[in-house]
């Protein structure tokens, strides 16, 4: 990895040459329609390149595409070897690309360019290595019978795989859907968050210079409403995986439903609650880690630390010491490597954000740090982390995932009133406890409705964990792990009568 400058990133970056049109069949198109949108730098607000809006007719015509690959085993009949030895090689390709990719993935979210290297790139790439071990390490299994059968389960791809991603962590989260799919030996049609197309496509570039065969991965950019809905109702996809917003993941049920009942599987948001006892084991490194759980990506992510519950002893302590370090996470340029922090990925999610922190001082929460736009002669969307204190768990702040930089403090009393606080929430994507009491670990995580529960840190599992929430965070499997395969793979069973009259 070779370390740049702000200036020769500045410089890097109007050189960058970005991939615009749909991929299908391993070849580039022009959007049927004609049309096409601007993908900007949040940093600046000035348009990076535009993008073909793909719609139903590109939609249609990936599906195809996919579906061919996929009907004449050009991918899904190989050896499992064989699959997973060019999903390693695109893992290789990832790296030894890491710098222009990384350098997209800056101009189009806003990720801080210290961060999109090792977090994005390096995730990714580990993702699809990861993946690619695992091809031909899974067995299938013999039922349990008598002498006089064999009853054979085996695993089996779904077919056509339609994945819709977000723009918060676009190659990251890309690698989680297509890594297990293709594993699998199924085809993709891969629909890009608007926001953030630009890593999406040359993903797809460098994975047929890896070896995988034109029609096993088409990638179609554009709009929710129109590409997405499309990828949704369409009767040649078997299923569609899914990372964004609550209410869009019940859209996809209802899509499933109107068209071919394909199975739907969604990571759906967060709001999580990060509990500090009064008997955390290093409260130094507890706050810091709140800094990172809120802070850290502007807020853009599912598994923020958004509720920092503080029990009453050590309350005001925290305020004041996590106010005060909200100062370190300040955002700037995002090509500068010394940034900790970006813009707001867009003015439409910028907008929201403060009208979150509008409702916060409406409802009655103490403002401690932060609620201002900054930067402002830059262009870009920025805003500065923002604390507040003396938050109920009914104000919008802690009810409503916001997806950035506002973290809501509420005291408790006693174990009993965490836990109601913290599962007093539609969502259930993850938790994290401090404490050193081992009893009180154990019971509270077990009670904790959350599909990761962290237990002093935050955020520190890896792909061999599975990823994935209760209630309205998500449903239809996890991503990461082996589990992930159970998304895109049917179970078969083939009974075989040993016995009288049979073979």
């Amino acid at each position: 990895m070779t370390t740049k400058t702000l200036e020769e990133w500045s410089a890097a970056a109007e050189a960058i040459d970005p991939r615009t049109n749909i991929l299908i069949d391993g070849e580039w198109h022009e959007p049927h329609s004609g049309d096409r949108f601007e993908t900007v730098n949040p940093a600046t607000g000035m348009t990076i390149a535009e993008i073909a809006s793909g719609a139903t007719e590109d939609v249609d015509a990936a599906v195809r595409s996919a579906r061919t690959a996929f009907a004449d085993g050009r991918w899904s009949n190989l050896a499992p070897r064989d699959r997973g030895q060019v999903l390693i090689k695109l893992a290789e390709l990832i790296e030894e690309h890491g710098e222009e990719l990384q350098l997209l993935e800056t101009l189009d979210v806003g990720k801080p360019i210290r961060y999109s290297r090792r977090v994005d790139v390096g995730q990714a790439a580990s993702t699809y290595a990861w993946y690619g071990e695992a091809t031909d390490k899974l067995y299938d299994e013999i039922a349990p019978t008598g002498p006089e059968a064999l009853g054979l389960i085996t695993r089996e791809p779904v077919g056509v795989v339609g994945a819709v991603t977000p723009w918060n962590f676009p190659l990251m989260i890309n690698s989680w859907k297509l890594a297990p799919a293709l594993a699998a030996g199924n085809s993709v049609v891969l629909k890009p968050a608007e926001q953030s197309p630009l890593s999406a496509l040359r993903l797809a570039e460098l994975a047929l210079e890896a070896g995988l065969p034109p029609g096993v991965l088409n990638v179609v950019p554009g709009y929710g409403e129109t590409a997405g809905r499309a990828l949704g109702l369409h009767p040649g996809v078997d299923a569609i995986t899914f990372t964004g917003s609550t209410e869009v993941g019940k859209l996809f049920l209802e899509y499933s439903a109107r068209s071919n009942m394909k199975r739907v599987s969604a990571e759906t948001g967060g709001k999580t609650p990060n509990i500090i006892f009064a008997d955390a084991p290093d409260l130094k490194y507890a706050i810091g880690a709140v800094g990172v759980s809120i802070f850290w990506n502007t807020g853009e992510m599912c598994i923020a630390g958004s509720r920092l519950l503080v029990e009453r002893p050590i309350y005001d302590e925290v305020v004041e010491r996590v106010g005060e370090l909200s100062a370190a996470w300040a955002p700037g340029n995002p090509l500068d490597p010394t940034t900790k922090a970006g813009p707001i990925v867009d003015g439409t999610q910028l907008d929201r954000v403060t009208g979150y922190i509008e409702r916060g001082i409406e409802q009655g929460a103490r403002l401690v740090a932060g609620g201002n736009r900054t930067l402002t002669d830059s262009g870009g969307f920025f805003i500065e982390p923002t604390v507040f204190a003396d938050v109920r768990n009914d104000m919008d702040i802690a009810r409503d995932e916001i997806f950035g930089p506002v973290l809501s403090i509420i005291p408790f009393d006693d174990d009993a009133q965490a836990l109601s606080i913290a599962n007093d929430t539609r969502y259930g994507l993850s938790a994290a406890v401090w404490t050193s009491n081992l009893a009180r670990a154990h019971t509270m995580s077990a009670a904790l409705q959350a599909g990761t529960v962290w237990v002093n840190n935050f955020d520190t599992s890896g792909i061999t964990a599975p990823f994935g929430g209760y209630k309205e965070s998500g449903f239809g499997g996890k991503d990461k792990s082996l589990h992930a395969l159970d998304k895109y793979t049917h179970l078969k069973t083939t009974w075989i009568n040993l016995g009288r009259g049979g073979v």
